[in-house]
């Protein structure tokens, strides 16, 4: 598989109340994209970001990292042919992610993603 980016995602019970933190206080003033469930925040001038979550919408559990690829059915049946738990199956979202869950060997779930071009 080849990775893109990482991003870490966050559980966090409301992203407004978060915000002034994230955005305030850290400087990651650059709300990227907002889904009400999940948020990014973005320093424009590095690139240094976040992603806050108060719950996955379709996944039975949130990830602790997003991980993104240019070919998601590549990884998918890799993680598959290697035995990996798939927490979350390969989808193509609503929101135009496709994107499936893995669980790592520790328990970290990882949501393995490619977005739309």
């Amino acid at each position: 598989m080849r990775t893109l980016g990482v991003t870490t995602n966050l559980h966090v019970d409301d992203i407004a109340a978060a915000e002034g933190f994230w955005a305030g206080f850290l400087g990651l003033r650059q709300q990227e994209f907002s889904l009400g469930w999940v948020a990014r925040y973005t320093d424009p001038d590095t690139g240094a970001h976040v992603q806050l979550v108060t719950g996955d919408a379709t996944a039975p559990e949130d990830s602790a990292v997003t991980v993104r690829t240019d070919d998601v059915d590549a990884a998918y049946a890799e993680a598959r042919a290697a035995g990996y738990e798939i927490v979350h199956p390969l989808t193509t979202e609503s929101w135009g992610v496709r994107r499936f869950f893995v669980r790592a060997p520790g328990g970290t779930v990882v949501n393995v993603a490619q977005h739309r071009d």
